[in-house]
């Protein structure tokens, strides 16, 4: 009976529950920490959109079973955004289907077409789920590296090549979380080429899609030509809308993946309270101003995140998308490690980042800042790492590392 579960068993301890804990003790001692850790979006989600739920919640027979492929109208909402944003038709009826937010969609997926000791192509450094969804189902990560480059279809040609049994599928994450990569149309038209041709699916988290800061909007794969014969693409409104806990996402595309994931939810879920599909159907049918200024908002803080830790002595490369900025541990503390120089910026500089090594080995040396505070906060925390700076040079920093390492 004390014998460990052998799904959990496959789970590695989770490195962010440990910056976790330690930023709830040095919030309950009183700090005043400033989390860049969690991507959660603290902007409010439109007005029009909370209208909307608001006044769906007050009519009648709406707290029933909902629809868990998602209601009609919100399947219809998705295909138009697909058709506007990309040029690429989707049937609503069968090629979308709503998810409770794009995470649970890919562990979902996973269950759905993964048999046990089936093997699936990652990439390292990569968002949690893309890999632990597969390992959870019952199978086999090969890491391949996340940058879209020649490297990436090297690496894929070498998965196949040694991996037994030969790999399902690929995950792809562009605007990538937790790197901000942004892949090319021409990176994806390489990327379909080589799963028709080593008939493997392409499973792609477009979470990002919206949150673009240099006039350059990222494509979907979906966009090249017989795409949609391999490929499942998840999308989210908990970013584009600020709508994180809302949990509304959708996978859309090749029908044989859709109707599998379907099929999968059909048994484990209802689907999203029908206010909420509702008020997130209003959302993708609405102006579009909302995303103009949330996105305005963002660059804004990037642009700032950039300048003042720069000057503080830390350069963060710009993203070019995502809501993150990933950057090299500072030289002075490289020696630490990303998980306890994470912890080393709670206990010093009363900032929380996400410690690289937890999207990956690849991910070791650096850390992923979200830009979820806003811009007078993250010159704040540039101050404290700045402090952090001058402990370590004048000496005074050992007492605090060997707290960190006790942590």
């Amino acid at each position: 009976m004390n014998q460990s579960f052998y799904r959990i068993q496959r789970l590695p301890p989770y490195v962010f529950e440990e910056v976790n804990r330690l930023k709830a003790g040095a919030r309950r001692a009183g700090a005043d920490i400033i989390d860049l850790g969690m991507g959660n979006p603290d902007l409010d989600a439109p007005a029009h959109v909370k209208e909307k739920l608001i006044e769906t919640v007050g009519k009648t027979r709406i707290d029933r079973y909902s629809a868990s492929k998602g209601i009609p109208g919100l399947r219809r909402a998705q295909a138009g955004y697909y058709a506007r944003r990309f040029g690429v038709t989707l049937d609503p009826d069968r090629q979308v289907v709503a998810t409770l937010g794009s995470k649970e969609g890919f562990a979902n997926v996973a269950q759905a077409i993964t048999a046990p000791g089936d093997v699936v192509i990652v990439p390292d450094p990569s968002y949690p789920i893309h890999a632990f969804g597969f390992l959870m189902a019952g199978g086999a990560v090969r890491s391949i590296p996340a940058d879209p480059s020649p490297s990436f279809f090297a690496a894929m040609e070498r998965a196949i090549i040694h991996s037994i049994p030969k790999p399902i599928a690929v995950v792809v994450c562009y605007p990538s979380n937790p790197t901000a990569h942004v892949a090319s149309l021409d990176f994806y038209k390489e990327l379909v080429r080589f799963a028709k041709r080593h008939e493997i699916f392409i499973l792609s988290d477009l979470a990002y899609a919206e949150l673009y800061f240099d006039g350059d909007p990222p494509p979907s794969v979906l966009q090249v030509e017989g795409a949609i014969d391999c490929t499942i693409e998840f999308t989210s409104l908990s970013k584009t809308y600020s709508m994180a806990g809302w949990r509304i996402g959708f996978a859309v595309g090749n029908e044989r993946l859709v109707s599998a994931l379907t099929r999968v939810k059909s048994y484990l879920d209802y689907g999203a309270y029908t206010p909420v599909q509702v008020a997130a159907t209003a959302a993708l049918n609405g102006p579009d101003d909302c995303i103009h200024e949330m996105r305005a908002i963002y660059k804004r803080r990037r642009d700032v995140m950039v300048d003042v830790f720069t000057k503080a002595g830390w350069p963060i490369p710009a993203p070019r998308a995502s809501m993150f900025a990933w950057a090299k541990v500072p030289e002075r503390f490289a020696h630490l490690g990303s998980l306890e120089f994470s912890k080393l910026m709670i206990e010093k500089a009363e900032v929380a980042v996400a410690p690289g090594v937890g999207f990956g080995e690849q991910g070791e040396g650096y850390v992923r800042l979200a830009l979820v505070e806003n811009e007078q906060r993250i010159r704040q925390a540039a101050r404290g790492f700045r402090k952090l700076m001058d402990a370590a040079d004048s000496g005074s920093l050992h007492n605090v590392v060997s707290l960190a390492r006790q942590a």
